[in-house]
C-alpha cells in the first residue's frame, strides 16, 4: 500500500465542560500536542507529574472528500499515537477505539467513506482523567495520521517482515515474510539502499491468506552496525490475476544478534550498550514527535558518546527508529510503565490486562524490521515482579513476544530494593498511594502538600544520595524477591542495582545482567566492570536528555532560577546529561570520557556565582558544572573545575600559569579550585612519562554584551544536520531550511568575541516572518512560563527556538529582542 500524509486540514478545540459553551476550532496540523499550551497551574490535579499542566479532553475534526480516483481502494487510516483513550467516529459512527496512548492503530474505511461524498472525521482524545501519568504524556494527536491506499489485494502495512538468518563474511541468507490482502505473486528484491541495482531477488506464490516466505542470498553483505549503520532495502511488487496491484518498501538492516555467557554479539562481536534514558518528549516542542525533532534527539544522543537509548518507558515513534537505524544507534524498546498496580490513579492499569498482547503485538510488527532495535523490554519498576502473579505475567509476556520475535532477547528494567519494600508493604507504588495521591492532589492549597508515592522516593532519595537505592539492591533479601521474575527473563534489567553487579554474576553464571537503569556517577564504574564480564551487557543513565514533567527530580538548583525547591513552577526534571534544549551539561563530558574512553580531556565550571551555597537535593546529578568560563562579577570568587580524561594527570593553566594539577588515579574526573579572573582557562592531559595527550580550553566573553540567533540543526533538502557539517552542495546554501521541515535556532547572549555570557539574564520575545513559531523556551528546571507565547526567559544566558516555514515562503526570518538587543536570523527555504 502507499502511504500519505494526512497530517493537514484538521481543526481542533477542547471539548467543553458542564456549564462551559464550546469554543471554537482553530485550524492545526498535525503532530499536534494539545496538552503543551493548556493552563499551568498549582490547583492542576496532575502537579508534579506533568509539570502542573492542567488536563482536558478534546477533539480533532477533519472534513475530507475522497477523490474519485480512490474508488474502488482499500483505504486505511494509521494514526501512530494519539493520547489517550482515543475514539475515532466518522459521520457520527465509532469505528475505532485504542486506550493505549503509545501505541499505533489502524481505521479500515471499508464501508465508510465514499469517493466523491464528503464525509467528517472526528477523533476524541482525553486527558481530563488526571493523574494519569508520572511525567508528561502530552494530548491528543501528537504523532502523523498516514492514510494507506491499495488495490483489493495489496501488502499490508507492515506486511513485508526480514530478517537475518546467517551471515558469514561472503553472503547473508536473508528470510522475508509476506502478508497480503489475498492470494497473489510476490517478487522480492534487495537492494542496498540508494541504489537501483539488485543484489538478490526471487518470487514466491503467496497462499490462500494472502501470506508467503522466502529465503534469499546476498553475497558480500555490507552489515549494519553503530559504526557502520549500512542499509538495505526490500522491493516487493505483487501481482494478482496476472496485473500487478501493489508495491511495498521497507528497509532493514543485514545484522545477527546473539546472547548468551558470551554477552550480546552483534554480527559474532561483542557489544557493550553504553546508552541513555530518553523520554518521549521533544522540550520546546512538548510531545509532538516532528521527525526533524526526533533526528535531533538521536543525534545528541550519539554525539555524546551514547551508542544505544532506552525509549522510557513506552513504544517510541517511528520516526526515532528510522533516526537510530541511519544514524547507528541501538533501542531498548519499552512497552509500558506499570502492570496491574497503579502508580497514578488514571494510568494504563485499568485497560492492561485486556490490551497487553495486543499491544506487544503492534509494538513488534511496527518495530521488527529496524536493526537499531537490540531489544524488548516489558515493563519499567513494575513492583508485580516481586509477587507471584507478576512473576507468571512476566513469563506470559516474555513467551507471547519470542512467539512475535524470537530473534530478540526481553528484559524489564527491576528497581530491585523497591521490590523489597513493596514484599514488605511499603512499596513505592500501590493502588492506595495512587488514590491518595489524587485525592491530595484534588485538595492542593486548602491542605499541605505531601509528597506520596514515586514524589516521596524520589525526594528521600535527593535527600540520602544516590547510595540510598544501590545500598539497599544489595541487601540479601533483595535476590529473594527478584530472582523467580529475572528467570523468565533473557536479561535481567537491574534499576540502579550497580552494587550487586558482582555477587549475582558469581551467584547465577547464566545470567545476562543489564543496567537499565543507572545513575549518571557510576559510568565509569560500570565502564570498567564490563571489561571484564561479557555477562555485563550494558549501562543505561538516567537520563541522556532532559524532560516534562516528573519535577525536580534530577535538578540541581540554585535560588536564582529555582526559589522554591519543589511544587508549582517547576516544570522538567532536570535529570538529563543534556539540558532541555539540547545544549551538553558537564556530566555529558565526563560520560564521554568514562563510558566510550575518549582520552580528553574535557573541563566544566561549577556556577561560579554559587560557589559554597546550597542547591535543591538529587541522586540524579554528580555535578552542575557545564562548559563556561564567563563569570561576570565574581573576580576573586573560587572557581570549583572539574576536568575529565583518561590520562595519569592534568594540569589546569589560567591565563597561561598553572593553578591547579591532580594524579588520575582509578578516576577519569579531576577536581580543582582557583580564582576566577576572566580569560582563558586550559587543560592539559599527560601520561605517566608526562608527554603531553591532550588539551582543551574555555573562554570569557569580552567586549559589550550581544544578542546572537543562530541556527544549530535544521531540516535540509535530503536530510538533517548540525549547523558544523553542513555544506555548500546544500541546496541553498549551508543554511538552510527545507520545505515544510523544522529549524533550530540557539539564541545567547555573548560578548563580541562570541562567547556566552552564562551570567546575562533576560526575557525575550520572539517573532516569525514566512514560518511559524512551534516553540521558544530556556531549559530551566524551574519555570513558570509557556512554550508556545513566543516569550521566554534565559537560563545561563541561553534560548531555544524552533521555526517551520509556511506553504509557499521562499525564507523563514526569526526575529528576537529583549526590549534593547536584537537579534535575528534568515533561512532560505529550499
Amino acid at each position: 500500500m502507499k502511504g500519505l500524509s494526512f497530517n493537514e486540514g484538521w481543526q481542533f478545540r477542547r471539548i467543553a465542560l458542564e456549564g462551559e459553551k464550546d469554543e471554537p476550532f482553530e485550524e492545526v496540523t498535525l503532530p499536534h500536542d494539545a496538552m503543551i499550551g493548556e493552563t499551568r497551574s498549582p490547583q492542576a490535579v496532575s502537579a508534579q507529574n506533568s509539570g502542573w499542566f492542567e488536563g482536558r479532553d478534546y477533539e480533532y475534526v477533519k472534513t475530507w472528500t475522497p477523490p474519485e480516483e480512490l474508488a474502488g481502494k482499500s483505504l486505511l487510516l494509521e494514526f501512530e499515537g494519539v493520547c489517550h483513550l482515543a475514539q475515532v467516529w466518522i459521520d457520527g459512527t465509532l469505528v475505532a477505539e485504542r486506550p493505549y496512548g503509545y501505541t499505533n492503530f489502524y481505521v479500515d474505511l471499508a464501508g465508510l467513506v465514499e469517493p466523491g461524498r464528503p464525509c467528517e472525521l472526528r477523533v476524541v482524545a482525553r486527558n481530563s482523567d488526571q493523574p494519569n501519568s508520572r511525567w508528561y504524556s502530552g494530548a491528543g494527536i501528537y504523532r502523523p495520521v498516514t492514510l494507506w491506499v491499495g488495490e483489493p489485494v495489496h501488502l499490508r502495512p507492515n506486511g513485508i517482515a526480514v530478517r537475518t538468518l546467517s551471515l558469514d563474511g561472503s553472503r547473508a541468507c536473508v528470510g522475508v515474510s509476506l502478508e497480503a490482502s489475498g492470494h497473489g505473486l510476490a517478487t522480492v528484491e534487495l537492494l542496498p539502499e540508494g541504489s537501483q541495482m539488485p543484489v538478490a531477488a526471487g518470487s514466491v506464490e503467496l497462499g490462500e491468506d494472502g501470506t508467503g516466505a522466502m529465503t534469499l542470498e546476498v553475497p558480500q553483505p555490507r552489515t549494519w552496525s553503530p559504526d557502520h549503520p549500512d542499509l538495505y532495502r526490500c522491493r516487493v511488487d505483487l501481482a494478482a490475476g496476472g496485473n500487478a496491484v501493489d508495491h511495498g518498501e521497507t528497509l532493514f538492516g543485514i545484522r545477527t544478534l546473539a546472547w548468551g555467557d558470551d554477552g550480546l554479539l552483534l554480527n559474532g562481536d561483542r557489544i557493550v550498550l553504553r546508552g541513555a534514558c530518553i523520554h518521549h518528549d521533544n522540550g520546546v516542542l512538548g510531545a509532538c514527535a516532528f521527525a526533524d525533532a526526533e533526528w535531533r534527539k538521536v543525534l545528541l544522543m550519539r554525539e555524546q558518546g551514547y551508542n544505544a537509548v532506552r525509549s522510557a518507558h513506552n513504544p517510541c515513534s517511528k520516526a526515532l527508529l528510522d533516526a537510530c537505524d541511519h544514524l547507528g544507534v541501538l533501542v531498548m524498546d519499552e512497552y509500558v510503565d506499570h502492570w496491574y498496580i497503579h502508580k497514578t490513579l488514571h494510568d494504563y492499569v485499568e485497560y492492561f490486562d485486556a490490551w497487553w498482547r495486543r499491544d506487544l503485538a503492534d509494538m513488534v510488527e511496527k518495530d521488527r524490521n529496524h536493526p537499531s532495535v537490540l531489544l524488548y523490554s516489558i515493563g519499567n519498576e513494575v513492583a508485580e515482579t516481586a509477587q507471584e502473579r507478576g512473576v507468571l505475567l512476566t513469563r506470559q509476556m516474555v513467551e507471547h513476544l519470542h512467539v512475535l520475535d524470537p530473534t530478540r532477547p526481553v528484559t524489564c528494567g527491576v528497581n530491585i530494593f523497591f521490590n523489597l519494600l513493596s514484599s514488605l508493604g511499603l512499596g513505592q507504588y500501590s493502588d492506595e498511594k495512587a488514590r491518595r495521591e489524587a485525592e491530595q492532589a484534588a485538595h492542593q492549597g486548602a491542605t499541605p502538600h505531601r509528597a506520596v508515592g514515586s514524589e516521596f522516593y524520589n525526594r528521600l532519595a535527593g535527600l540520602l544520595g544516590a547510595g540510598f537505592m544501590k545500598k539497599g539492591a544489595a541487601l540479601p533479601a533483595c535476590d529473594r524477591v527478584t530472582r523467580d521474575a529475572f528467570a523468565q527473563m533473557d536479561v535481567a534489567g537491574y534499576n540502579y542495582g550497580i552494587d550487586r553487579y558482582r555477587h549475582d554474576l558469581r551467584a547465577y553464571p547464566h545470567r545476562l545482567i543489564l543496567g537499565s537503569e543507572t545513575f549518571c556517577s557510576d559510568a565509569q564504574r560500570f565502564a570498567e566492570l564490563a571489561k571484564k564480564e561479557p555477562r555485563l551487557v550494558g549501562d543505561f543513565v538516567w537520563a541522556g536528555m532532559d524532560y516534562l514533567g516528573e519535577t525536580g527530580v534530577g535538578a540541581w538548583e540554585y535560588n536564582d532560577y529555582a526559589p522554591r525547591e519543589s511544587g508549582f513552577g517547576w516544570l522538567t526534571a532536570g535529570s538529563g546529561r543534556v539540558d532541555l534544549t539540547g545544549k551538553p551539561l558537564g556530566e555529558a563530558l565526563y560520560t564521554r570520557v568514562a563510558l566510550t574512553g575518549e582520552t580528553g580531556p574535557y573541563l566544566a565550571v561549577c556556577p561560579v556565582n554559587h560557589t559554597g551555597e546550597r542547591h535543591s537535593p538529587s541522586a540524579w546529578k554528580m555535578s552542575s558544572a557545564i562548559e563556561s568560563w564567563s563569570w561576570d562579577g565574581c573576580e576573586g570568587r573560587a572557581a570549583n573545575v572539574e576536568v575529565y580524561a583518561h590520562a595519569h594527570a592534568v594540569a589546569l593553566l589560567l591565563n597561561g600559569r598553572e593553578v591547579g594539577r591532580r594524579l588520575l588515579k582509578g578516576s577519569c574526573v579531576a577536581r580543582m579550585s582557583c580564582r576566577y579572573e576572566p580569560g582563558t582557562l586550559e587543560a592539559v592531559a599527560y601520561d605517566e612519562d608526562g608527554r603531553e595527550l591532550g588539551r582543551r580550553s574555555l573562554r570569557s566573553a569580552s567586549g559589550q554584551t550581544e544578542l546572537r540567533a543562530e541556527v544549530e540543526y535544521a531540516g535540509v533538502p535530503g536530510g538533517f544536520a548540525r549547523r558544523d557539517v553542513w555544506h555548500e552542495g546544500a541546496a541553498a546554501g549551508p543554511a538552510c531550511v527545507g520545505a515544510g521541515r523544522l529549524a533550530f535556532v540557539r539564541v545567547r547572549y555573548t560578548g563580541t568575541n562570541g562567547e556566552t555570557r552564562s551570567l546575562a539574564r533576560g526575557v525575550l520575545r520572539a517573532s516569525v516572518e514566512g514560518g511559524d513559531l512551534l516553540g521558544f523556551g530556556c531549559a530551566s528546571p524551574f519555570n513558570e512560563g509557556s512554550f508556545v507565547t513566543g516569550e521566554t526567559q534565559t537560563y545561563f544566558g541561553e534560548a531555544l527556538a524552533v521555526v517551520r516555514p509556511v506553504l509557499g515562503s521562499d525564507c523563514v526570518r526569526l526575529s528576537v529582542t529583549d526590549g534593547a538587543l536584537s537579534a535575528s536570523v534568515e533561512l532560505p527555504v529550499a
